[in-house]
């Protein structure tokens, strides 16, 4: 009853306390309250049998690399000649077959590099340039892409209803003719001329804007041009609908890529294209669900570069795809040579978060999220032998290796880790699997090591920082050395050991007895100390295969303290080719330790035998 009247009391205390406080108002400086007033939600097509939702992505699309051009264009420092030339040769590498390298007629220096990329690109890479719709400057482009093995021209016209009445003052009438004298004008300098039958040319136009732009006049306008151009099934023209500056969800635009797809005649003849910006924040997603509507192609950067919030991130696509088992038919398997390249060429450091790429994705520092992927790859390893390969760890859909890092960067130690995060560095480092105590016990001692430091440690300070506390090996502490030992059965479960220590150059006979080695050995320095040593805990495994393997022995002695008289206890860990050395390692390892700390006085002089004796 006074529990109750308790509890009913501090609820009250807390209640009144409660109205007490005054509310929380909203400053509101420069936000609207009602922001309706200023922005209005964006009109969705009319769809009502969409298909898409229920698609899957079974192949990957067809990728353009728009780094050179429209990445380019929006670096704050665009990139030299040289490295231009050093990105155009890496996508090359990675397996782009179709590349934007420039807008030749901006200037020399992009007209020049467009010469390089068609003098220098294999026979299978498309080389595409961008240009506007006006006469001069695609005579100037088709020049600079003179000669190439496959060549794309990509003209552009703003066609939503903003742009063309703000920008430009035009009907949509006018943006049609335009779109279509520009169409026109590109195939009798290309594919119609004579003079230029040794290159396989395409065109390609973008309806700029189209994320905000009426479908029925994006299907209108490119419905004018296709028939300018008169694509075939063997070479089709190219629609790209960008996303030019992203107005809503990624499913309105989904809807906006379907309805075109449904509605553009002679689909066979086309290759629609995406081009997703991020304003939003969407772009991978946006893209994703444009290629379920119907898209066979997609534009994009490297990282996500490109104006403002940046062009879809390509990578992220592409390894999207191949966590879920569709090859991307992009080699991201050195993704750290890759990072390299953009960040310099770029002067654009990689986000440590951006997906796949950055330097965090694949570290956990937290000690829930460590033990489950440590417990993962331990599971992993035994699901490989018995011959199932499917990758399942929790908290990485990609394995690291199939881009190029090891599993040593997967789990980072800080103040915040639990027990696996310090288990496996010393498991990848060391290749010892610690027992439950001796993790939970050192994850500790790594903790307080790491908010002494106010940092991380790296794996070999947390290496070195084991090896030296559980004197592993006796690396660190070898006061007590064994000089030799024999043990003999004496009756079905006894065995008597009798051997020689030396401790400060003089020799010390010992001996004990047990139902073991490793029991008989503690018994024998339990009498040279005169001292109780008892086993704990003991845990052994191998390390490696082959003929390459050793023994691990990990054994925990409890003891009373000499200083306080109290019970204590102590891990050393021992390695070596042989189980039964491995054992006896880790004892001297353990007592050498408990030696080394005071806390155990050293046998009496008087018991010592002549050193020469030995």
């Amino acid at each position: 009853m006074i529990f109750r009247q308790t509890l009913v009391t501090l609820a009250e205390n807390v209640s009144r306390s409660a109205k007490s406080i005054p509310p929380v108002k909203l400053a509101y400086k420069n936000m609207l309250r009602d922001p309706s007033v200023k922005y209005r939600s964006f009109p969705v097509p009319k769809l009502p049998n969409r298909t898409w939702p229920n698609n899957t992505i079974t192949k990957a699309p067809r990728w353009l690399s728009t780094d050179l051009r429209d990445g380019n264009q929006s670096l704050p420092d665009p990139m030299s000649v040289e490295q231009k030339k050093e990105y155009f040769h890496k996508l090359v590498a990675i397996g782009f077959k179709e590349i934007e390298v420039s807008f030749p007629s901006a200037s020399q220096t992009d007209f020049d590099f467009t010469r390089y990329a068609v003098e220098n690109a294999p026979d299978d890479v498309n080389i595409q340039c961008l240009v506007q719709s006006r006469e001069h400057l695609i005579k100037r482009t088709v020049e600079a892409l003179t000669g190439a093995k496959k060549a794309t021209i990509h003209t552009y016209l703003a066609t939503s209803d903003l742009f063309r009445e703000v920008v430009f003052n035009m009907s949509r009438e006018e943006a049609i003719v335009k779109a279509v004298e520009a169409t026109k004008l590109v195939r009798r300098l290309t594919k119609d001329d004579p003079n230029q039958q040794g290159t396989e040319w395409s065109y390609q136009f973008s309806p700029e804007t189209f994320s905000d732009t009426p479908v029925e006049f994006a299907v209108e306008i490119c419905e004018a041009v296709k028939a300018a151009w008169e694509p075939t099934a063997e070479n089709p023209i190219i629609f790209n609908l960008p996303a030019t500056v992203e107005m809503t969800t990624p499913n309105v635009y989904a809807d906006q890529i379907e309805y075109f797809a449904t509605h553009i005649s002679e689909r066979e003849k086309i290759c629609i294209s995406t081009h997703c910006h991020n304003d939003r924040g969407c772009g991978v997603a946006a893209s994703e669900l444009g290629v379920l509507a119907g898209a066979d192609r997609v534009e994009g950067c490297l990282f996500g570069n490109g104006e403002r919030t940046g062009n879809v991130d390509l990578v992220t696509v592409a390894l999207n795809m191949y966590t879920q088992g569709v090859p991307p038919n992009l080699d991201f398997s050195d993704l750290t040579s890759l990072i390299e390249v953009v960040e310099r060429c770029n002067k654009i450091p990689v986000s440590p978060r951006a997906p796949y790429g950055g330097d965090l994705v694949v570290c956990a520092f937290s000690g829930s999220h460590q033990d489950a992927i440590k417990k993962g790859f331990n599971l992993q390893e035994k699901k490989r032998a018995e011959g199932n390969q499917i990758w399942a760890i929790p908290y990485l859909p990609l394995d690291p290796k199939d881009i190029g890092r090891d599993y040593e960067a997967v789990i980072r130690v800080n103040s915040q880790s639990g027990k696996g995060g310090a288990a496996w560095v010393i498991l990848r480092c060391l290749g010892l699997d610690l027992p439950r105590n001796l993790q939970i016990e050192f994850s500790t001692i790594v903790q307080d090591k790491a908010d002494a430091l106010g940092r991380e440690l790296k794996a070999d300070e947390i290496s070195k920082l084991f090896r030296e506390t559980y004197n592993y090996n006796n690396e660190f502490f070898n006061k007590i050395a064994l000089l030799d030992y024999n043990v003999e059965k004496v009756g079905d479960d006894r065995r008597n050991l009798t051997g020689q220590v030396s401790i400060d150059g003089k020799v010390y006979d010992i001996s004990g007895s047990g139902n073991g080695p490793v029991s008989s050995m503690i018994d024998a320095l339990s009498n040279l100390f005169n001292i109780k040593f008892a086993v704990a805990n003991y845990t052994e495994h191998s390390l490696g295969s082959g003929s390459s393997t050793q023994a691990a022995s990990y054994i925990l002695l409890n003891y009373r303290r000499d200083s306080d008289n109290q019970n204590a206890y102590q891990w050393g860990i021992g390695v070596t080719e042989d189980v039964s050395d491995a054992s006896i390692k880790a004892i001297f390892s353990t007592v050498n330790n408990i030696v080394a700390s005071g806390e155990v006085p050293l046998p009496e002089s008087s018991q010592a035998r002549a050193a020469g004796h030995a």
